[in-house]
């Protein structure tokens, strides 16, 4: 019997991939978005076991709701995937305060939101999988169009190790991992806050279902944190990290 799985931010993108992945071995899912239409058209196209629940993550009750519907639903819950986000394309000096509220809500509050709703379930099982999906921007300041983008899942990441490590002596069966894709095919960089009208390929990018199944593989080998995409400028994020000067002075070269 497949494992029961909540993905939020799964009407499109990684979130729609990695539904279609996980419902062709079978496991049962619980799918959350704001489109109803297009999380109900993935819903169809993925099976008789999986669901559709219209969710808006950056309120916490509906996030309640969503956990409440899948216990409903299912009893319980192995694997909960806070896969939200969005984008901006904005430097840090120019930065309004709603921009940053924006980031801050879809890309900190709604995995907030998920690890609160969810852990405790994890808690009285005594078992459980919480899942954030961050980015490499979190870590690396690759693209400061991105600026409070990659603030926010700096925090996000920071979230999730000190979760981890709060659980990992009284319940060494809960995981908590960290999923950093870099860059990726899909209309995220479209529908960032205030995005050009045309946005160009991206350089090396994987596609959604390439990061999906970095984490089909993750759900299968629990660990802390995966780079889906390790084979691009893994020297230039080594070298952040042992010079940052060395780092911005040779960023583009």
């Amino acid at each position: 019997m497949g494992k029961v799985i909540v993905i939020t931010g799964a009407s499109s993108g990684i979130g729609a991939a990695l539904a279609r992945q996980l419902a062709a071995r079978g496991d049962n899912l619980m799918l959350a978005a704001r489109r109803a239409k297009e999380l109900g058209s993935l819903a169809r196209s993925c099976g008789r076991d999986t669901f559709a629940f219209t969710t808006d993550v950056t309120r916490r009750q509906d996030v309640n709701r969503l956990r409440d519907e899948a216990l409903r639903t299912f009893d319980h819950v192995d694997v909960w995937i806070n896969n939200a986000g969005r984008g901006i394309t904005r430097k840090v000096l120019d930065l309004t305060d709603e921009d940053v509220d924006e980031m801050v809500a879809v890309n900190v509050k709604s995995a907030l939101y998920g690890m609160q709703a969810i852990v405790p379930h994890f808690q009285e099982r005594g078992q459980g999988h919480l899942i954030n999906v961050s980015s490499m921007l979190g870590r690396v300041p690759f693209a400061t169009f991105r600026s409070v983008y990659s603030a926010s899942k700096s925090a996000l990441n920071s979230l999730t190790a000190n979760l981890r490590m709060d659980l990992r002596a009284e319940y060494p069966n809960i995981q908590v991992s960290l999923v950093m894709p870099g860059m990726v095919s899909t209309d995220f960089a479209a529908n960032a806050l205030h995005a050009p009208s045309e946005s160009g390929a991206s350089y090396n990018a994987q596609t959604a279902d390439e990061v999906a199944a970095v984490i089909v593989d993750l759900i299968d080998h629990p660990r802390a944190e995966v780079y889906t995409n390790p084979d691009f400028q893994v020297e230039q994020v080594k070298r952040y990290y042992s010079d940052v000067s060395a780092f911005e002075e040779n960023l583009g070269r």
